[in-house]
């Protein structure tokens, strides 16, 4: 399973979201220092779930994190987050 996989089905089963897209940005980044060969290393993630509501945005951001767990978060190497509440 790619990594982008991984984010959305973890993603998608903490939060229920009405909007989910993860997209894999890697390319665009390939070469520079901490982008390993293979890719699947940068991502940007759109999420808009009702669970994130009365959050501020570090809780939203530390409540993502949890839900994807250290040992995913640590093959990223660089996660963009756009969150909101639904």
């Amino acid at each position: 399973m790619s990594v982008a996989q991984e984010i959305h089905d973890k993603l998608s089963t903490a939060f229920s979201p009405v909007d989910l897209q993860v997209v894999d940005d890697s390319a665009s980044h390939a070469g520079h220092a901490g982008a390993p060969a293979g890719g699947e290393s940068h991502f940007n993630v759109r999420i808009r779930a009702a669970a994130f509501a009365g959050q501020n945005r570090l809780a939203r951001h530390r409540a993502v994190h949890a839900a994807l767990g250290a040992d995913l978060v640590g093959r990223i190497h660089a996660l963009a987050l756009d969150i909101d509440a639904a």
